[in-house]
């Protein structure tokens, strides 16, 4: 199955983004088809600084590749770097009713999270849509409440092939098998936006630190604790064993253990999960010039794709192919 999925280039990536989406689409690598890219042109719908866009599409790279990605099978690229994107974009623009994109939920939440209106932000279902269908992509792993963003995508491609004829492949979700959501150190869903991440290779004594500014309730080290209720333990359960974390669950609920030393262990837990990557990351970032090469090999074998597709959909419209 040829699988796609994208991630914006905001910010350093944290631990919310690897098991929430990376370790998936890793693990999707083995038996399909699989093309992710950097989506700087969705970046641009939040007007970050250039020199910061251009730095962190490397290091989204760069974490990639260290995680496991595998450049020779996975096409891996910058979204920029495939222009005839915006062409679909402004073609599927044209079929697209006002009312569907009025309905859409994520411009309405950006927009209250603070990010200025702009058309890019209200419009951005399409690109997402040209992203998806350029690629005749079969299926998109998203999370079980992003399910809409496929539904649009679905909606407009089912308009143009009934105006043009078969032309677009319509895509399905993979919905990701969920963690419970991945908590951030106050608490809120981990998000670079709130400012509360824990980043996947930042230094292991400043990682350390963070762990230890996990929010907690005010009860007592001899009270019992409720482990369901805790950020710390909810972050727990992704890196440690079963055994241990049953372990833990006990001491939780029978009273006599701080959260200081969860916090700890915890710290502890997820220096070691990613040590493995670190070295590889490291060797990484001292060869910037290997990375962009990936993303420019990534480019041209993703818009061969692309260039297929918008022939077909440029010839159906009555232009020329």
């Amino acid at each position: 199955m040829r699988i796609l999925s994208g991630i914006q280039p905001s910010g350093k990536l944290h631990i919310g983004n690897y098991f929430g989406a990376m370790r998936q689409h890793i693990e999707l690598q083995a038996e399909n088809e699989c093309f992710y890219f950097i989506a700087d042109f969705h970046a641009l719908t939040s007007s970050p600084d250039p020199a910061k866009l251009k730095a962190n599409s490397l290091d989204v790279t760069a974490d990639y590749i260290a995680l496991g990605l595998d450049t020779d099978k996975t096409v891996f690229w910058r979204q920029s770097d495939v222009p005839e994107v915006t062409e679909l974009t402004w073609i599927l623009s044209c079929i697209t009713p006002m009312g569907l994109l009025q309905r859409c939920t994520s411009y309405k939440d950006k927009v209250a999270q603070g990010l200025s209106p702009n058309h890019g932000l209200f419009a951005y279902p399409v690109l997402q849509a040209a992203d998806i269908l350029i690629y005749d992509s079969e299926l998109v792993p998203v999370g079980a409440d992003q399910k809409q963003h496929i539904e649009v995508t679905r909606d407009i491609a089912v308009r143009f092939n009934n105006k043009f004829g078969e032309i677009l492949v319509l895509p399905k979700e993979h919905i990701i098998e969920s963690v419970a959501v991945v908590p951030g150190i106050d608490g809120r869903k981990m998000s670079k936006s709130y400012d509360n991440t824990i980043e996947i290779f930042e230094p292991e004594k400043q990682l350390t630190k963070k762990v230890m500014k996990i929010v907690t309730d005010s009860t007592p080290v001899e009270e019992p604790k409720d482990p369901d209720k805790c950020n710390v333990f909810a972050l727990l359960k992704l890196v440690a064993e079963p055994e241990e974390l049953a372990e833990w669950d006990q001491k939780y609920r029978a009273g006599g253990t701080g959260y200081g030393a969860v916090k700890k262990r915890l710290a502890g837990l997820l220096i070691e999960y990613f040590k493995p990557y670190r070295q590889k990351r490291a060797e990484l970032a001292d060869n910037l010039d290997y990375v962009e090469q990936v993303l420019k090999a990534g480019a041209e074998r993703a818009g061969a794709v692309a260039r297929q597709t918008l022939s077909r959909v440029r010839r159906a419209v009555g232009l020329r192919g």
